[in-house]
């Protein structure tokens, strides 16, 4: 089971590869996808304990580290990566609101498959979403010189109904009868990457039409600022002294955002093609996350 888990980007990439092709075959798949992450979500909770998450919130100055890298790495590469490759304004707006954007739920699931500090990973997830109703519309405005406004109600629902509800009732679980069901949980992994697998070729049918059609410099773009994320994400932390837990949990985290909802305020706020970074980002990081999952996930440490 744990070679099968190691094999999750090549599956990822052989799957995606198949939704290209046949977009058609997986749309109609796309209602699957929240309840497939509350399956995840769910399996993630059997593995936790409330103690799991007393332990995080001893720790405030880790989730403001995690936060503010979220915040200040994120949109300021983008705005960087954007401008040294020369990218137009509407495309500089697409990815300022990706990386202006609050941590995505897809993050939880990587961080899970790469043995980092799941409790941490969902308290930032909710803190960064917390926070989004200010500083993405407040660092939208000072990137690209527009306000756009942000469907904070919407988006904590929507946390509450995929993360908190199916991790809660997985923890509750895991606390009152954890030693019957410890069999169960070795499989709870290879559910995960098998979800998650799912989830990323659905999103790769629902955007094949603009994944087509969209330049190199794009993808490069996206490439690039994903890149600088996970990696100011760890080594920032790791120079300031946190374990390799620690810093993979914060890796993820920064390196991970929520782009659906950049898509979203693209298309209504700025244009169609705006919104070109946010469907590629999502399909991006969830490769490259994949890929670390597999190789931090090996790790004995």
């Amino acid at each position: 089971m744990k070679r099968l888990t190691l094999l999750f980007p090549l599956f990822a990439l052989v799957l995606s590869a198949m939704a290209f092709a046949a977009p058609w075959a997986f749309m109609p798949l796309k209602p699957a996808i929240v309840p497939l992450l509350g399956i995840i979500m769910f399996g993630m909770g059997m593995t936790l304990t409330a103690e799991d998450f007393r332990r995080v919130l001893r720790r405030p100055g880790v989730i403001a580290l995690g936060t503010v890298l979220q915040y200040t790495v994120m949109p300021l590469g983008a705005f960087l990566v954007a401008m040294a490759l020369g990218l137009p304004p509407d495309l500089i707006a697409g990815m300022v609101l990706v990386g202006s954007s609050a941590g995505g739920t897809a993050s939880n699931v990587i961080c899970y498959l790469a043995r980092g500090d799941v409790a941490l990973s969902i308290t930032l997830t909710m803190v960064s979403t917390l926070l989004a109703v200010l500083a993405t519309p407040s660092l939208t405005w000072l990137y690209s010189g527009q306000l756009v406004p942000v469907p904070v109600a919407n988006m904590l629902v929507s946390v509450l109904k995929i993360v908190v509800i199916p991790v809660a009732l997985g923890a509750t679980l895991n606390t009152l009868f954890g030693r019957r069901l410890r069999k169960l949980q070795p499989a709870f992994p290879l559910l995960s990457m098998i979800a998650i697998v799912a989830i990323i070729a659905i999103i790769v049918a629902l955007n094949q039409g603009r994944i087509a059609g969209m330049g190199l410099s794009v993808l490069a773009a996206v490439a690039l600022h994903n890149a600088l994320g996970l990696t100011a994400g760890y080594w920032l932390p790791r120079w300031l002294g946190h374990d390799k837990t620690v810093c993979r949990t914060l890796a993820i985290e920064v390196g991970m955002q929520n782009s659906g909802l950049s898509v979203a305020l693209a298309v209504n706020h700025f244009s169609v093609a705006a919104a070109l970074p946010g469907a590629v980002f999502s399909i991006w990081h969830n490769l490259s996350g994949s890929l670390l999952a597999a190789v931090w996930g090996r790790a004995r440490h």
